[in-house]
């Protein structure tokens, strides 16, 4: 890189087509879905960061729990959706202080972060929901390794507009650490909603943002889902699966963990 060694640089159009995304009412969503899948034509292009900085949260934009939509549940549950999101994505993450408690107001100099917050289970939620992505984060290789690679992502289905969902795979250096990653960003469940997979055997659910201890409705799957021989998404094999509302889900083939 040379220079000073700024070797990485920030996603705004990531950042304003995101949450341009999230404040929209899940109904008009599915007239969108570029919003999400734009990213692919570039993400690769340079090393990007993606950013939910100060600027915001600042200056009369509000916090970004309160730029989500719908009532309070829904604005959580899309919340946690857009972190789910922002870290399965390929770039490097950055989070302004405050966005792992869901501030309510929106960030003033003067004043401490709203800690009393976490006396309340939804913002407990949160915060646990961000304490997993990040072990998930550290941890998984697929979900870090090849951030600036374009091997590190594969679409699944982008094109799921009518449902709102998009489905796709993160992969590590080593494709037997892959991720399958599925959003679901209407406050519909989509019960038996098929995913394509390459391989047979049981997919392990390894996270959940609509689980009871981030204060979701508790919709999954049980643990993890066998794989049949149904062909999909140009797969020799499919998983049948719960997509949570305004959710997100995470698989990982058992005994790759």
């Amino acid at each position: 890189v040379g220079g000073l060694g700024f070797g990485m640089k920030w996603d705004m159009g990531w950042m304003h087509d995101t949450l341009a995304y999230f404040e929209k009412d899940p109904i008009h969503r599915r007239y969108h879905q570029n919003y999400l899948t734009f990213r692919g034509l570039y993400a690769f292009s340079e090393s990007f960061v993606l950013p939910l900085s100060h600027d915001e949260v600042v200056h009369m934009k509000g916090s970004l729990l309160s730029k989500m939509a719908g009532d309070d549940w829904q604005k959580f549950a899309n919340l946690r959706a857009l972190y789910g999101y922002m870290f399965t994505q390929p770039a490097k993450k950055l989070l302004f202080m405050g966005a792992e408690i869901a501030q309510r107001d929106e960030w003033d100099h003067e004043s401490s972060l709203d800690w009393h917050l976490l006396d309340t289970e939804a913002h407990v939620g949160v915060s646990r929901w961000l304490s997993a992505l990040n072990r998930a984060y550290r941890s998984e290789p697929a979900l870090h390794e090849l951030d600036f690679d374009p091997a590190g992502h594969e679409w699944l289905d982008a094109n799921d507009s009518e449902n709102s969902v998009i489905s796709y795979v993160r992969h590590a250096s080593n494709r037997r650490e892959s991720i399958i990653v599925v959003c679901n960003l209407t406050p519909i469940p989509r019960h038996a909603y098929r995913i394509g997979v390459s391989e047979p055997g049981y997919y392990r659910e390894i996270l959940n943002s609509d689980a009871r201890e981030y204060w979701g409705g508790g919709q999954g799957n049980l643990g993890g889902i066998e794989a049949t021989l149904v062909p999909w998404h140009g797969r020799p094999y499919s998983i049948s699966i719960t997509a949570p509302p305004l959710g997100i889900v995470l698989f990982k083939k058992d005994g790759e963990a």
